[in-house]
């Protein structure tokens, strides 16, 4: 996602608090255009790397897309949307693992 130009990448593990997915990756686009670009790059490298097939939902224009890969939830915003909707205050209580600005 770096390579994408994605910003203040954050993985989180969820597994304590959560029973759906056991990590979250929340990763920010400053516009439409490197949202979908993101959002193809994840499926793209999922589809090549493990076989299997993601799905993302949402759209750029939103601000805010998901691809979930079922024990790993992607979610990619606008910088609005992310303080906006704030999943890591909501999923605090989450272990930070890593954390790039």
């Amino acid at each position: 996602m770096e390579e994408k130009k994605g910003e203040d990448i954050l993985l989180l593990d969820i597994r304590e608090i959560a029973d759906f997915a056991d990590y979250f990756i929340l990763c920010s686009g400053s516009s439409e255009r490197t949202l979908e670009s993101l959002s193809e790059s994840v499926a793209e490298a999922v589809e090549s790397q493990y076989k299997r097939k993601a799905i993302a939902q949402g759209s750029a224009a939103s601000g805010w897309t998901v691809i979930d890969l079922g024990d790993i939830v992607v979610h990619l915003f606008t910088p609005d949307q992310r303080a906006y909707y704030q999943l890591e205050q909501l999923w605090s209580k989450g272990k930070v693992l890593l954390h790039l600005q």
